[in-house]
């Protein structure tokens, strides 16, 4: 009796030791690493162990309704569906050790309609499907991860680097509080027609920086700030005692920007910085509710942005907008620390980027003098969609006005001299020279506005599967300094000619095509094998670029003037050129593969590193590494969707 006891007793702690050793090895893996251990426990305890030899079929689409929930314990399993151009099956994804499936077949009660096969002999746990219904009921870290897949992920990637950035910076605040929370006091308001005097003193009574000049209903008229009274003081043909005793209508600056209440304190300093204002109004249905101003922002520390703005505008020497460029690089960490998107921080770096680029310009123009001719200086590529890292060269040029060929020629003979410089100068502030020449002080890229017209009719017209390489970086333009009306012209004739020409945008599509996704069909990422790129991928060329170039060609096919390429997958789904869940799916990858670009540049920034886009994916945690495939695969649909499309 006592032997069947030990013997039962020995069973009971293979059991114990088999339950410990497997939530040990879940918790290693996303979502399981959150969930609570009775939850984790529940999980095990109904799992059974099976095993599938290479090439063994674990589920099929015929096989009827799901019944199990897989999760891969050890080896690989792919995901095989009919090719959408030609015979035959294609790998469309793999699964690999911690990973789990098929969740939307579990919660849509059908049939799995990929072929799910074992790459090589691998091991699976099965819960069986009225387990998993339980458990989704138990667990909100399970049920969460269920329903949202890789988006939940991304929110712990999220929360892991705000982890990691704030602590270097203290604590952490969220971009994202609204300006509803921000404006605590009520708006101090007056009418138009009460003298300047007393408005000027009921901003002091209250102490507030500005008073908003409203209508019987609350709606604002304009706005009256201490830097506006600074000003009239400091005005040589003003008299101040006079100005004091008007209205302060004839001094309000009219039409305050405005925001809703529900917009983000980063969309309030984005604003300040781009418009060069202190204060920003909260207005819903045309009333003012409050007052955001710098000093709000401030006091929850996220003023850097407005006043490093303020700074580059303002710089005296080109030398003093150089040193700047490690305050970006350090306002970089702190908009990771507080939550800021990989999208947010590329718009901020581009938005500071464009103010140096403006005051380069300023100072070039008063060293060198006028040049009597009046130019915009346009943008290509990364920074005409509003994309660009702390890594980045020049790709820029010079438009201006001109009757004909031979004014023309006189305007460029004029305009160079200066382009030159600037380009210079921008080199100096870390802006690298283009080694392709795409410089306003090439000749060739300092053209009127008729000469711009025709070579980008040219580009679509004759275009050839090797110049349109070197072509396609002009469809992201966009004007920084100088009249826009130019710029826009062009990019109205370029979707006109585009939307024309069935051709070009089949080269588009095959130009589209060029740069494939590091993953590959039995390997975890396709990385360089040799050289000093060894065991090595590009999360530029290979990861962000199909995404930049699917989204500009159905953008100018379809008419789309956005110029970003989040912008652009935006306008596609709302015209029903891509299924909205792809196109979420699309953002989110993009997202993804920019942050952990980003996150590359700032780990070589604080290590004096030159920037650079290759990584080796064994420096990733197994999330990071697990999102980043994922990434790269809704590249591969996005290409795949392209080749259908255009027959390629």
């Amino acid at each position: 009796m006592r032997r069947q006891d030990d013997f039962a007793e020995t069973g009971r702690q293979a059991v114990r030791q088999n339950i410990r050793g497997t939530m040990e090895f879940l918790q290693k893996f996303p979502p399981f690493n959150q969930m609570e251990s009775a939850h984790l426990a529940f999980l095990v305890e109904h799992c059974v162990l099976r095993f599938y030899g290479a090439g063994d079929a674990i589920l099929r689409p015929d096989s009827g309704p799901v019944e199990h929930f897989y999760i891969v314990k050890q080896g690989r399993v792919h995901g095989q569906r009919p090719h959408t151009a030609r015979r035959g099956s294609e790998t469309t994804f793999e699964i690999t050790t911690g990973e789990c499936f098929p969740l939307a077949a579990l919660l849509g009660e059908r049939a799995t309609r990929t072929e799910h096969l074992a790459a090589e002999d691998t091991f699976c746990l099965l819960l069986d499907r009225s387990s998993f219904v339980r458990l989704f009921g138990l667990s909100p870290v399970f049920r969460d991860f269920a329903l949202r897949g890789v988006s939940g992920l991304l929110d712990q990637v999220n929360q892991q680097v705000q982890a990691r950035a704030a602590e270097t910076l203290g604590a952490q605040y969220s971009l994202d509080t609204t300006l509803a929370e921000l404006a605590v006091r009520a708006p101090v308001t007056c009418e138009p027609a009460l003298p300047l005097r007393d408005a000027v003193r009921l901003m002091h009574d209250r102490q507030v920086g500005s008073v908003v000049v409203v209508d019987p209903t609350q709606r604002p008229l304009g706005i009256f700030t201490l830097h506006d009274l600074r000003r009239l003081v400091a005005d040589p043909v003003t008299d101040p005692a006079v100005a004091l005793t008007r209205p302060i209508a004839e001094r309000m600056i009219p039409s305050p920007y405005a925001l809703p209440p529900t917009a983000s304190a980063f969309d309030a300093a984005t604003a300040m910085t781009e418009r060069h204002i202190a204060h920003v109004c909260l207005v819903q249905d045309e009333r003012l509710l409050g007052v955001v101003s710098e000093r709000d922002l401030f006091s929850l520390q996220r003023v850097d942005l407005v006043h490093l703005a303020r700074t580059i505008r303002h710089a005296g020497r080109v030398e003093t907008l150089a040193a700047l460029r490690g305050d970006i690089r350090q306002l970089v960490d702190r908009m990771l620390a507080h939550g800021a998107s990989s999208t947010q921080i590329t718009h901020l770096i581009t938005l500071l980027n464009d103010h140096t680029v403006c005051r380069v310009i300023e100072l070039a123009l008063e060293e060198l003098g006028d040049p009597g001719l009046p130019f915009a200086w346009l943008s290509f590529g990364s920074e005409g969609r509003r994309e660009q890292t702390l890594h980045t060269d020049q790709d820029n040029g010079l438009l201006f006005e001109a009757e004909g060929p031979v004014e023309a020629a006189e305007g460029r003979r004029r305009l160079l001299p200066l382009a030159e410089r600037i380009n210079q100068d921008l080199a100096r502030c870390g802006f690298a020279l283009c080694k392709g020449q795409i410089m306003a002080g090439n000749p060739q890229l300092c053209l009127s506005r008729q000469e711009w017209s025709r070579r980008f009719a040219t580009f679509v017209r004759e275009a050839t599967p090797e110049n349109l390489l070197g072509s396609s970086i002009f469809f992201d333009l966009r004007s920084i300094w100088g009249p826009p009306e130019g710029c826009e012209a062009l990019r109205r004739q370029l979707l006109a000619d585009v939307a024309d020409n069935s051709a070009f945008q089949r080269l588009l599509a095959e130009n589209a095509l060029r740069q494939r996704p590091p993953v590959g069909r039995f390997r975890d990422f396709v990385v360089a094998r040799k050289g000093a790129e060894k065991d090595t991928l590009d999360l530029k060329v290979q990861g962000l670029t199909p995404f930049v170039d699917g989204a500009r060609l159905l953008a100018l096919a379809n008419g789309v003037d956005a110029v970003g390429t989040l912008e652009r997958l935006r306008a596609l789904v709302a015209r029903d050129v891509i299924d909205e869940k792809d196109g979420a799916a699309y953002a989110e990858a993009y997202h993804f593969i920019q942050l952990i670009r980003m996150q590359q540049h700032q780990q070589q920034a604080r290590q004096d590193l030159p920037y650079g886009n290759r990584l080796d994916p064994d420096s990733l945690n197994h999330l990071d590494r697990r999102i980043l495939r994922e990434s790269f695969r809704q590249a591969q649909r996005l290409q795949g969707s392209l080749a259908l499309r255009y027959q390629l």
